[in-house]
């Protein structure tokens, strides 16, 4: 029985998708939204590669996603609990990371459909969640 799940929250409709199937089939569950800072994406950021610059950018970064994440909490239709957690890292290893140590029983994540060479280059969340999961998970498209 699934009883606590861990959607993985970002800007993308693949997201919203994610949410929406856990709405519908886990209505009655305990639910985390956990989004994540990449640093990564610091690197792409004006004036990170200042000091200041990156603490700027990552104060931002930690503002807009728990903006997100409160949005995402508001509009989820469920009678269980809803949590929301941000964290740090890689999006696959931290959501992996995450759901084997805050006892969760399954993840939802949403696929951005990348074919190809784009696939093997850049690689898949998604993909690496489920080889790397300690739980069932469900990538929704």
């Amino acid at each position: 029985m699934v009883s606590r799940i861990l959607v993985g929250v970002d800007e993308s409709a693949q997201a919203e998708a994610a949410l929406s199937f856990v709405a519908e089939e886990w209505r009655d569950a305990d639910v985390v939204l956990l989004s994540v800072i990449d640093p990564a994406e610091a690197g792409r950021a004006a004036g990170a590669g200042v000091p200041s610059g990156a603490e700027q950018w990552y104060e931002r970064t930690k503002s807009d996603r728990e903006a997100l994440l409160a949005e995402a909490a508001d509009g989820l239709n469920v009678t269980g609990s809803v949590e929301t957690a941000t964290t740090v890292g890689k999006p696959a290893a931290a959501i992996v990371e995450y759901a084997a140590d805050n006892d969760i029983d399954h993840i939802v994540v949403g696929s951005h459909g990348r074919k190809g060479i784009s696939r093997v280059v850049l690689g898949s969340v998604a993909e690496a969640v489920v080889r790397n999961a300690p739980v069932p998970v469900t990538v929704v498209r």
